[in-house]
C-alpha cells in the first residue's frame, strides 16, 4: 500500500466535464508518486465516476502518481485506483478494507470530515488519513467561513496524518504544514490555473515534498 499523498487534486462537475482535462491530468500526475488525482463529480451517476477515476488511473501509470475515489470503494477497486475518500453517509473504514485492488492489495482509506469530532472518530476507525476542511474559504463553497490553522493544530492530537482543504494556495500550503498538516488539497489552485504541471511543482515545494518518489 501506498502512503498517503501530500498533494490533492480534487475535481468537480465542471472540471470533469472539460475538453481539456485529460492535459491538465497529465500535467498534475507528472508530479509523481507524491500527487493524488481525485476522481469526484458530484452532479454524476456512478457509472460517470467509473469512468473518470479509470481515465484518472491511465493517465497516472507512467508517472507513478496516484488516484483516489470519492465514496465509493468498489469503483476505486475496480479501476485500479489507489484508494478512496469516505464521506459522511458512506461504508466504514472497516467495509472499506474488505473491498481489494486488483492481486488482494489494500486500499487507502482515507475520511472527508468538518469537525474534530469527526477527526478521532476517524482515527479510531483505522482511516488512513482524513481530508479537514473548510480551513480558508473557498470558492467551492461561498459564504461559508474558514475554519483557520488552528483546527489543524488540534487535529494532529489524534495521531492521523491530516489533510488540508479549502481555499489552499502555496503559500497557505506552507501555513497549512507549519501547523501539522501532512499535505494539501485542491481545486482551482492546481486545475484553474494556466500551467497545472508548474503549480503542482509549487505545491510539492511548499509541503516539503518536492522529489519525493
Amino acid at each position: 500500500m501506498r502512503q498517503v499523498p501530500r498533494v490533492m487534486a480534487f475535481t468537480n462537475d465542471a472540471i470533469a466535464a472539460r475538453e481539456d482535462l485529460g492535459v491538465g491530468a497529465a500535467a498534475l500526475a507528472a508530479g509523481g508518486a507524491a500527487v493524488a488525482l481525485v476522481a469526484r463529480v458530484p452532479g454524476g451517476n456512478a457509472d460517470a465516476l467509473a469512468a473518470l477515476a479509470d481515465r484518472f488511473v491511465r493517465l497516472a501509470r507512467a508517472p507513478e502518481a496516484q488516484v483516489l475515489v470519492t465514496g465509493r470503494a468498489d469503483i476505486a477497486a475496480a479501476t485500479g485506483a489507489q484508494g478512496v475518500i469516505l464521506r459522511g453517509g458512506d461504508v466504514s473504514v472497516a467495509t472499506a478494507r474488505r473491498i481489494t485492488r486488483p492481486g488482494g492489495e489494500p486500499l487507502l482509506v482515507l475520511r472527508s470530515v468538518h469537525t474534530l469530532a469527526e477527526v478521532e472518530a476517524a482515527a479510531q476507525e483505522g482511516a488512513d488519513a482524513v481530508v479537514l476542511g473548510t480551513i480558508w474559504p473557498s470558492a467551492s463553497h461561498p459564504g461559508r467561513p474558514g475554519s483557520g490553522v488552528e483546527l489543524l493544530t488540534a487535529a494532529t492530537a489524534f495521531g492521523v496524518p491530516v489533510i488540508a482543504i479549502g481555499g489552499v494556495t502555496p503559500a497557505r500550503a506552507q501555513e497549512a504544514v507549519a501547523a501539522g498538516a501532512w499535505g494539501v488539497a485542491a481545486i482551482g489552485a492546481l486545475w484553474e490555473v494556466p500551467k497545472p504541471y508548474l503549480a503542482v511543482v509549487e505545491m510539492l515545494a511548499a509541503v516539503g515534498a518536492k522529489g519525493e518518489t
